[in-house]
C-alpha cells in the first residue's frame, strides 16, 4: 500500500515538473515593470543594460515595461501584461494584495544602506526654513505630491506630514499638484512650486545628472527610514523562471568577468545591488497604512459612532495580528 503510495506521490511530482518546465520552455519573453519615478526616457537608459543581461541568462527577452503612473505597472501586473517589477513598497504591497504579486528580492543603495527618506523641499532663497513654516502658510503654498501609489512621495507625507498635523492635504493649500519624484523635484528649481514632497533616491540620481539642481533647493524636513525598494514577480512564473531571475539578480554586480560593467550600471542606479526578500518587508508599511486610515477616522466627525468604532476596532485587529507576526 506505502509502495502504491510513494509512487503515486513521485508521479504527481514528476508530473508538476514536467508541466513546470514546460511552461518555462514556451516562454519567449517576459515584461519588467519600472514605476514612473521620473521620466521614462532616463529609466529605460538606467535600466536597460541590466535587462539586456538579464535577457541572456534567462534565454529569453526581457522588455521594459512603462506605465503613465504607478497604478498602471501594478494593473500590468493584476493583468499578467508585467511579470516581474521594480517597485516602492506601497506599490509593491498593492501589486502583492491585489496583482498577484510576491515580493523576491530588494535593492541595496550605492551608499549601503537598506533605505530611503521622503523629502520635502523647497526654492533655495524660500523664506520657508522647515515643515512647520511650510504648513503655517500653507494659503500661500502650491504644494507638489507625488503618485498617490507612492511610498515617499504620497504615504509618507500623508501619515508623516499630514495626519500626524492634523492636515487635510485637500483644503490646506493654495494648490496642490501630483507628479513623479523628478517633476517635483525640478519643480521646486525652477520656482513652479513652493514645496515638493520626493524620494531622497530620485534627488540623488538628479543630482549626479544635474548637480546644480542641488543649488536651487533646500531641504526642511526628511522622513523616517523607509526600507529599500522591493522586486516582485507574478506567483504564476515557472518556478524554474524564477530560479534563474533570482540567481542573476542576487549575483548582479558582485561576481564573474563582468562584475565591473555590472557596478558601473548599478551606479546609474544609485545602487550596490540586490538581496533576497519577502512579502514580510512590507509590514512596515502596513502599518503606515493602517494608521493612516484610522487617524482619518478618528476625525471623522460626520460618521455614526457604532460604525467609526467598528471600523477602529477592525483596524486595531490587523495592527495587532501585524505586531504578533
Amino acid at each position: 500500500m506505502f509502495g502504491k503510495y510513494f509512487l503515486s506521490c513521485a508521479l504527481g511530482l514528476g508530473l508538476a515538473w514536467t508541466i513546470n518546465h514546460s511552461q518555462a520552455a514556451e516562454m519567449k519573453e517576459i515584461n519588467f515593470g519600472i514605476i514612473s519615478t521620473e521620466a521614462s526616457a532616463n529609466l529605460k537608459q538606467d535600466w536597460q543594460p541590466l535587462l539586456e543581461a538579464m535577457s541572456k541568462k534567462l534565454g529569453m527577452k526581457v522588455n521594459a515595461f512603462f506605465a503613465p503612473d504607478y497604478a498602471g505597472v501594478i494593473e500590468g501586473m493584476r493583468f499578467n501584461k508585467v511579470q516581474l517589477a521594480w517597485y516602492g513598497n506601497k506599490s509593491g504591497m498593492e501589486a502583492v494584495d491585489r496583482s498577484s504579486g510576491e515580493v523576491f528580492a530588494k535593492t541595496v543603495f550605492a551608499d549601503g544602506s537598506m533605505g530611503y527618506h521622503s523629502i520635502l523641499a523647497v526654492p533655495a532663497d524660500s523664506p520657508y526654513k522647515t515643515l512647520e513654516d511650510v504648513l503655517k502658510n500653507s494659503k500661500n503654498v502650491n504644494f507638489g505630491i507625488g503618485d498617490p501609489n507612492s511610498t515617499s512621495g504620497f504615504l509618507v507625507p500623508s501619515y508623516y506630514i499630514f495626519a500626524q498635523h492634523n492636515v487635510d492635504p485637500k483644503t490646506a493649500f493654495k494648490t496642490i499638484r501630483g507628479s513623479n519624484h523628478e517633476s517635483n523635484i525640478m519643480a521646486v528649481a525652477n520656482k513652479q512650486a513652493d514645496a515638493s514632497v520626493f524620494a531622497s533616491e530620485t534627488l540623488d540620481r538628479v543630482v549626479a545628472r544635474q548637480p546644480e539642481i542641488a543649488k536651487k533647493i533646500r531641504e526642511v524636513w526628511r522622513s523616517p527610514l523607509i526600507p529599500s525598494d522591493p522586486i516582485v514577480w507574478r506567483k504564476d512564473l515557472p518556478q524554474e523562471v524564477k530560479v534563474k531571475i533570482k540567481d542573476f539578480l542576487l549575483a548582479y554586480g558582485k561576481s564573474g568577468s563582468e562584475a565591473e560593467q555590472e557596478k558601473a550600471v548599478l551606479k546609474k542606479l544609485n545602487l550596490r545591488g540586490f538581496l533576497d526578500s519577502n512579502d514580510a518587508q512590507l509590514k512596515p508599511i502596513r502599518q503606515l497604512e493602517l494608521f493612516k486610515q484610522k487617524t482619518k477616522l478618528e476625525a471623522d466627525a460626520g460618521m455614526n459612532a457604532d460604525e467609526k468604532k467598528a471600523k477602529i476596532a477592525d483596524i486595531d485587529r490587523k495592527l495587532s495580528d501585524l505586531a504578533k507576526g
